[in-house]
C-alpha cells in the first residue's frame, strides 16, 4: 500500500479510502490510485493474507471448458476430494488454455481470496501463463508440462502407452500402429513416446504415426486407411473415442476385431466395456491424481510454497476382448 501511495503521490490513508470506495476522494485522485495499483499489480492485504494463511476455505480451479472425458473426470475427482476435506471449489472455466485466458481466470480467483490454485493444463499453450504466476501463491498444476519447474501431478502417460503396446506385442503382433491425440497436448505426446519406446525396446518396426483429435470421427477417418492395410493387425489408439471410430471403419470394410485387428484404447470411458467387442484399454486413476493434487496444495496452504514436488500416477491395463493373436480365427 505504501508503494502505491508513493507512486500515486498520495498518503496511504488515501489509498485505503480508494480501496474501500470511500466517497470523500476526488475522481482525479481515485484514477491516479487505480493507475498505480494496476502498474504495481497490487493486491489488497486481505486477499494476500487469505492466500498465505489459508484462512479461506475455497480452492480456485482453472480448467478448459471441455466435455473431453479425461479433463472432465479429473475435475470431478478433484472437486469430490476437496469437498471431503471441507474445501469448496470455485471453477474458472476458460474457452482455451492460452496465456490471456489463464491469467484472467487466475486474477478472478485471487480477487475472490481463494486459499490456493489448481490449474488443469494439459496443453503446451498454457506454459507462458503459468510461468508468469507469482511464486508465493499455493499452486498445483495437473497434467502440465513435465519439463517446467512447478508442483505437478500427472498420470504416467508414457507407462500407460508402453503397457498398451507391449500387450499387443505379447499377443504375437509383429508391430503396433498408433492413432495419436492432438500434437499440442502433453497427454498425446507422452502416449506417442511410450508407444515408440515399447516398439524400439522390442526391436520391431515403427509404423508411420497417424494423428487424431480425440474424437471418434478422427478414429473413423484413420480407420479408412488402416482397414486397407492387411499388415495393420494391431492398433493402439490415444483414447477410447478414437477406438470407437476405428471399430466402425474396420467393421464397414469387413475386418473383424479381434480376429483380424486387435485394438487397445486409453481412458476406460464408462462405455468401453460395452463396445463391440468390449475394449481393452488403459485406465488412468483420476481419484489418485486428485487426492495427490489436493495433498500437495494443502501442504503449500499450511506451510507456504516449498520445493516443487512431483507426483506421477500409474495407470492400469484393463483387459477385455479386443485383443487376440493375429492368427486367431
Amino acid at each position: 500500500m505504501m508503494d502505491v501511495a508513493r507512486l500515486a503521490g498520495v498518503s496511504h490513508q488515501t489509498v485505503s479510502r480508494v480501496l474501500n470506495e470511500h466517497k470523500n476522494v476526488s475522481e482525479k485522485t481515485r484514477l491516479k490510485v487505480r493507475a498505480a495499483i494496476a502498474e504495481l499489480g497490487y493486491r489488497p492485504d486481505g486477499a494476500a493474507r487469505a492466500l498465505v494463511t489459508g484462512t479461506s476455505k475455497v480452492i480456485g480451479v482453472v480448467a478448459q471448458n471441455s466435455s473431453l472425458y479425461g479433463p472432465a473426470s479429473m475435475l470431478t475427482a478433484f472437486e469430490e476430494a476437496a469437498q471431503a476435506t471441507g474445501f469448496a471449489v470455485n471453477v474458472g472455466s476458460v474457452r482455451s488454455l492460452d496465456e490471456r485466458s489463464i491469467a484472467d481466470a487466475v486474477e478472478r480467483h485471487l480477487d475472490q481470496r481463494v486459499a490456493g490454485l489448481v490449474v488443469i493444463a494439459p496443453v503446451f499453450s498454457a506454459g507462458p501463463a503459468l510461468a508468469q504466476l507469482p511464486d508465493d501463491i499455493p499452486l498445483v498444476t495437473i497434467d502440465g508440462d513435465p519439463e517446467r519447474s512447478s508442483t505437478l501431478v500427472t498420470v504416467d502417460q508414457v507407462a500407460g502407452a508402453r503397457a498398451a503396446t507391449e500387450h499387443l506385442l505379447a499377443a504375437g503382433h509383429r508391430t503396433v500402429w498408433h492413432i495419436s491425440g492432438p500434437s499440442d497436448w502433453f497427454d498425446a505426446a507422452g502416449r506417442v513416446r511410450g508407444w515408440e519406446a515399447a516398439l524400439h525396446a522390442a526391436g520391431v518396426e515403427v509404423p508411420p504415426l497417424l494423428t487424431g483429435d480425440w474424437s471418434a470421427a478422427s478414429g473413423y477417418r484413420n480407420g479408412q486407411l488402416l482397414a486397407r492395410l492387411p499388415e495393420a493387425t494391431a492398433v493402439f489408439t490415444a483414447n477410447d473415442h478414437i477406438a470407437l471410430g476405428l471399430l466402425r471403419a474396420l467393421n464397414e470394410h469387413g475386418r473383424r476385431v479381434p480376429d483380424d485387428v486387435s485394438i487397445v484404447g486409453f481412458d476406460d470411458v464408462p462405455e468401453a466395456a460395452y463396445f463391440t467387442p468390449p475394449l481393452t484399454t488403459i485406465r488412468p486413476d483420476f481419484d489418485a491424481a486428485a487426492t495427490a493434487s489436493l495433498e500437495l496444495l494443502l501442504e503449500q496452504i499450511n506451510d507456504g510454497p516449498g520445493d516443487h514436488a512431483r507426483r506421477t500416477i500409474a495407470p492400469a491395463l484393463i483387459v477385455r476382448d479386443s485383443v487376440a493373436s493375429p492368427s486367431h480365427s
